[in-house]
C-alpha cells in the first residue's frame, strides 16, 4: 500500500517542523496543545436560598499533567464570578450547610491526607474538622447544621497463612507474600485492594473526633440521608453473608445515632440506593434497579415509607433510566435526572407519578468523547443549578430559576475555543439493515467544510456497550475533524437512553453482526449524503467500542485502517482476568465460561481474526484491570501471525481511563491520527 502523503498531510508535516510559518487558517484549528488549556465545570452546588452556586472548576495543568479541581463561586445573576479555593491543591465535594452559611468540602491537609474542611461563607474562615487516615466521601450535613456525616474506608487486618521464621537483624529478605482471599481483590484505577470496608461516620461541624456508626465486614455506601430530626442516617448496603457474590444486590438501612442500632428498611430484589428523606420524614425516595440478571435494565425512582413499608416505583411510566432523587422543600415533588435519546434532562414527579421536565439538557463533564454526562443541584425554592455544554463547548454553570428563564453563568473556554474554528455537529436518523430498527447518530464536519467535496470518514464507536453518545463536546472527535475527517458516531442497539426494549436488543449479542449492522447501515447513510468518500473509511473505538471495532474488521474489509483501543479480544480469558468478573458474567452471558464456551467464543473478536486484513493500531494502559493488557497482547500476536500490519501502543502507569491525564488523551488522539494518516491515500491496488 502506498505511503505517500496527500497535500493536506504533507502540509501538516511541514507546519509541525516549521510552526512559525503556519497560516492564519491553520492556527485557528483545534490543535493537540490546546487540550491542555481546556477547563470545565462539574459538581455544582446551589445555596439553599438560590443566590450562590459553588462548583468544581476542572483545570488541565500542563506542568503536572493532571486535572486540577478548584472551587469557584458565582452568584445566580451571573454578575460575580470569583475563586473560592484556588491553587495547585485539589478541592472537591462542596456541600452547603442547611442554612447556607457554611460550606463543607474535601482537601488535603499539610500531611497530604484528604480531610473534611468547613468554610464560613461570610468571613472566609476555614477549619479542618477531621484527622483521618483515609479519604472521606458522601458528605451530608445534619438538618440542624451541627454535624456532618460521611463514609470512609476502614482498613482491616491482612489475611495470612504461614508464619515465617524470625528475620535476623539487618537481614535483607524479599518482600512478604501477599495473601488474597476476597472475591473482588483488584479494581481498575485503584490496583490491588488492601482489605477494608466502607463505614458511616459522623463528626461535629466545628471539629472533633469522628464517630463510627456502622460495624461489620460489609460496605456501607452513600449518598447518605439524615432523618429530619437528626436521630438517624439512611444508607445503602448489602449486609448478607454472601454479599461478595451479590454485587447487584443492595438494600436501604438506617442507623440510629444514639445507640448505633441498624434497621433494614427494604428487602427488594436488586439495588436500592441513593436515599433522599422527605422533609417531614414520612417517606424516602431512592434509586431502584431490579436487574433480574438481564444484560440491560433501567434504574427507576422508588418511594418507601420511613419504616420500610409500602415500597412503590414513582417513575414507572417513564421508560428511561433515572437517578439522583432530591425532594422539593415542601415535600410535594421529587426531582431527578433521566437520559433520553442521547441527552440528559432534569425533571420532577409529584407523588402520583406525574412527570414534568424542568431542564432539557445537562452535559459537558465528559470532554474526551461525547458521552452523556452532567449533574444538577436543587435550591429550596425549586431553582436548579446544572452543568451544560454544547457541541463546541465543555460544561459551564447554568441556572434555571424557579419560574424564570434559564441563564448561563460562566464561559470558561471563551478565550480558547472562541478563537478556534470548530467542527459542526449534525444529526442523522436511519434504519438498520439488520431488522429496520431506528438508530440515532451524529456526525462532525471539518472546519471549512464544503458539501461538494468528499471527505474521509471515521466511525467512532462508544463504550459500555450500554452507554450513549449525544450531540456534546468531544475533544477527541473535534481533533479528528480538525485534521480533515468527517466523524460519525451512533447509538447502536443496546445503547442507553432509548428504553428497555431497545437496550435488550443486544442481550447475549455483544459483539455480533447486529450492532455491526447498525454501524455499517449508518456509514451507508452517510455515504448517501454525497460528501463522504467510500474508499476512505476508518474505524475507532475504546473499551466496548474497541471490542466492536475489532469485531467489525473480522466481518468486513471496507475500512482502510482501524484503531482498537483497550479492547476485549477473548471473552473466555477476559472474564477470568478482569476486575468486574462477577457482575459481567451474570449480566452479559447465559452462563459460566466453561459451561457456555461456544457462546463466549462466538462473541470474541479473536474468533474472527483469520478474516482480518485491515491495518490495526492497538492501544491499552499497562495498569488496565477492566480490559487487561493481556487481551491486547493476544490480538497483537494473532494479527502478527497472520502478517497483518499492526502496532501496539502501551501506556505505562495508565488504567482504563486513558483520558484521565491530559497528555494521555493527546497521545491517544495523535497516535490514532498518525496511524490513519499512513493509509489516507487510496492505492491503485485497493
Amino acid at each position: 500500500m502506498s505511503r505517500l502523503m496527500t497535500p493536506f498531510f504533507a502540509l501538516l508535516f511541514l507546519l509541525s517542523a516549521v510552526p512559525a510559518v503556519a497560516s492564519d487558517a491553520e492556527s485557528e484549528r483545534l490543535a493537540s496543545a490546546d487540550l491542555f488549556d481546556l477547563q470545565y465545570a462539574r459538581a455544582v452546588e446551589i445555596s439553599p436560598d438560590a443566590q450562590r452556586i459553588v462548583y468544581v472548576r476542572a483545570i488541565h495543568d500542563v506542568m503536572s499533567d493532571t486535572v486540577r479541581s478548584n472551587l469557584w463561586l458565582v452568584d445566580a445573576a451571573g454578575e460575580s464570578h470569583r475563586p473560592l479555593l484556588s491553587g495547585r491543591q485539589n478541592f472537591s465535594s462542596p456541600r452547603f450547610s442547611p442554612a447556607g452559611d457554611r460550606l463543607a468540602y474535601v482537601a488535603e491537609d499539610d500531611n497530604g491526607k484528604a480531610q473534611l474542611f468547613v468554610r464560613w461563607m461570610d468571613t472566609g474562615d476555614t477549619a479542618v474538622v477531621t484527622n483521618l487516615v483515609e479519604a472521606p466521601s458522601a458528605l451530608a450535613w445534619s438538618p440542624d447544621g451541627e454535624h456532618i456525616a460521611f463514609t470512609m474506608r476502614v482498613p482491616t487486618e491482612k489475611p495470612s497463612l504461614a508464619t515465617p521464621p524470625k528475620k535476623p537483624e539487618g537481614a535483607d529478605w524479599a518482600a512478604d507474600p501477599v495473601i488474597i482471599d476476597s472475591v473482588v481483590y483488584r479494581y481498575d484505577g485503584r490496583g490491588y485492594l488492601d482489605p477494608g470496608f466502607d463505614h458511616v461516620f459522623v463528626v461535629p461541624a466545628e471539629g472533633g473526633a469522628a464517630r463510627r456508626l456502622t460495624e461489620g465486614d460489609y460496605n456501607h455506601q452513600g449518598p447518605l440521608a439524615w432523618m429530619p430530626d437528626g436521630s438517624a442516617i439512611v444508607f445503602a448496603a448489602n449486609r448478607s453473608e454472601d454479599w461478595q457474590y451479590q454485587r447487584d444486590e443492595r438494600d436501604l438501612f438506617r442507623v440510629d445515632l444514639a445507640d448505633r442500632r441498624i434497621q433494614q428498611l427494604t428487602d427488594l430484589p436488586g439495588i436500592e440506593q441513593s436515599p433522599a428523606v422527605a422533609p417531614d420524614g414520612s417517606m424516602i425516595a431512592f434509586e431502584r434497579d431490579d436487574h433480574q440478571s438481564r444484560q440491560y435494565s433501567l434504574t427507576q425512582i422508588g418511594l418507601v415509607a420511613a419504616d420500610g413499608s409500602n415500597p412503590r416505583i414513582l417513575t414507572r411510566n417513564l421508560d428511561r433510566t433515572t437517578a439522583d432523587p432530591e425532594w422539593s422543600a415542601n415535600g410535594e415533588r421529587v426531582y431527578f435526572r433521566f437520559d433520553d435519546r442521547g441527552e440528559r434532562k432534569v425533571a420532577h414527579a409529584n407523588l402520583d407519578g406525574n412527570i414534568t421536565t424542568v431542564v432539557e439538557r445537562i452535559s459537558g463533564t465528559s470532554i474526551g468523547r461525547p458521552y452523556l454526562s452532567g449533574d444538577f443541584s436543587l435550591a429550596d425554592d425549586g431553582s436548579v443549578a446544572f452543568t451544560a455544554g454544547t457541541a463546541q463547548r465543555p460544561a459551564d454553570v447554568h441556572v434555571q430559576p424557579a419560574g424564570g428563564e434559564k441563564r448561563q453563568l460562566t464561559d470558561l473556554n471563551a478565550n480558547l475555543l472562541g478563537q478556534r474554528e470548530l467542527a459542526e455537529v449534525g444529526e442523522i436518523v436511519y434504519e438498520s439493515a439488520v431488522d429496520g430498527t431506528e438508530i440515532q447518530g451524529w456526525y462532525l464536519t471539518p472546519p471549512g467544510f464544503d458539501p461538494e467535496k468528499r471527505y474521509p470518514l471515521i466511525l467512532e464507536i462508544h463504550g459500555g456497550p450500554h452507554l450513549a453518545y449525544g450531540p456534546h463536546f468531544s475533544a477527541e472527535l473535534q481533533r479528528f475533524a480538525a485534521e480533515g475527517y468527517v466523524v460519525f458516531y451512533a447509538n447502536h442497539r443496546g445503547s442507553s437512553s432509548y428504553g428497555r426494549e431497545f437496550g435488550l436488543k443486544l442481550e447475549y449479542k455483544y459483539a455480533s453482526e447486529d450492532d455491526f449492522g447498525d454501524h455499517m447501515s449508518g456509514i451507508d447513510a452517510m455515504v448517501e449524503k454525497g460528501f463522504v468518500d467510500p474508499e476512505r473509511l476508518f474505524v475507532a473505538g475504546g473499551s466496548a467500542g474497541g471490542i466492536a471495532a475489532a469485531y467489525a474488521i473480522g466481518l468486513t474489509d471496507r475500512f482502510r485502517a482501524a484503531a482498537v483501543i483497550k479492547p476485549v479480544i477473548n471473552w473466555i480469558s477476559k472474564t477470568l482476568t478482569g476486575d468486574i468478573y462477577t457482575t459481567q458474567i451474570e449480566h452479559q452471558f447465559p452462563g459460566l465460561p466453561w459451561d457456555e464456551f461456544e457462546h463466549y467464543w462466538q462473541r470474541s473478536p479473536l474468533s474472527l481474526v483469520g478474516n482480518v486484513t485491515t491495518p490495526t493500531l492497538l492501544m491499552t494502559g499497562e495498569d488496565d484491570f477492566r480490559t487487561p493488557m493481556s487481551e491486547t497482547e493476544q490480538y497483537y500476536q494473532a494479527l502478527k501471525l497472520n502478517k497483518v500490519d499492526t502496532v501496539m501502543v502501551r501506556l505505562p502507569g495508565t488504567a482504563h481511563g486513558i483520558a484521565s491525564r491530559p497528555s494521555r488523551l493527546i497521545a491517544k488522539i495523535d497516535n490514532i491520527l498518525a496511524w490513519f494518516e499512513r493509509y489516507y491515500e487510496v492505492s491503485s491496488g485497493r
